[in-house]
């Protein structure tokens, strides 16, 4: 366990920018944190001029995804067509995003967020940049250029990742949207507007099962490495890890064409 001076000194120490843009995927699990007191301390290592980020994703919203299927793991059809019936819409205000952990859940909740507005794929923020930067997230657009994604780059954004690795970076998938050939496309499916409303659009087939990998050939003069609680802590700038990876997806690519 840790407290909040405690862990701002080790947020300040992994090289969290005062006045900066932050990302961060984390895991709680097993450190005794409250959410609440780690949200303070990135806060307070970001000072008032920084803005904290983490994602929001809403993967029960998609019924291709592993989080959907549990939901519906053992219903007959018919109970499966009663409960696509009575799927609740994507609401950027009210609707949970469990998958993502303690951490995502407590910034979502905190009076004066801001979230993006993808059903699936959508950002939570806190800050004075958070509504800039979280504006105009394309519903048919998971994290590619008309995503907060692409603001998150420009604006030098810096990731954290807190005690998980580089197979939960979702800032990687900005680079699968512009690897050369670009990705192949697929029909994504979920609920907005109203209850049961479902609807279809096509976007990037993404896939994040080669993103573990992609982190262990970074170059290790781009990543600045500190531990909490057994487990690494690791923080970097967006552009050249995304610029990296970029390159490295492409000739994976070409390889496989």
């Amino acid at each position: 366990m840790a407290d909040r001076a405690a862990l701002r000194a080790l947020f300040e120490r992994a090289g969290v920018p005062r006045g900066g843009v932050l990302m961060v995927h984390a895991s709680l699990s097993g450190t005794g944190a409250a959410p609440e007191t780690v949200r303070d301390a990135l806060l307070d290592a970001l000072g008032p001029g920084g803005t904290l980020v983490v994602p929001a994703f809403t993967p029960e919203n998609s019924d291709t995804s592993r989080a959907h299927q549990q939901l519906i793991e053992g219903l007959d059809e018919r109970e499966v067509l009663a409960f696509r019936a009575a799927m609740p819409p994507y609401d950027p205000d009210t609707t949970p995003c469990p998958a993502m952990g303690a951490l995502a859940e407590c910034v979502r909740t905190t009076p004066g967020a801001v979230r993006s507005a993808h059903p699936q794929t959508s950002l939570a923020g806190l800050g004075p940049r958070a509504a800039e930067l979280l504006d105009g997230h394309h519903p048919h657009c998971h994290l590619g250029e008309r995503s907060p994604l692409a603001r998150l780059y420009e604006a030098d954004a810096r990731i954290l990742l807190l005690r998980v690795g580089f197979e939960v970076c979702s800032a990687l998938h900005l680079a699968e949207y512009r690897t050369t050939p670009p990705p192949s496309r697929r029909t994504y499916r979920c609920v907005v507007d109203k209850q049961g409303n479902w609807v279809e659009y096509e976007d990037a087939a993404l896939d994040d099962s080669d993103f573990a990998a992609v982190g262990e050939r970074l170059p290790s003069d781009l990543l600045t490495r500190r531990e909490w609680s057994g487990r690494p802590v690791t923080q970097f700038r967006m552009r050249p890890v995304v610029d990296d990876a970029v390159r490295h997806m492409s000739c994976r690519t070409r390889r496989l064409a």
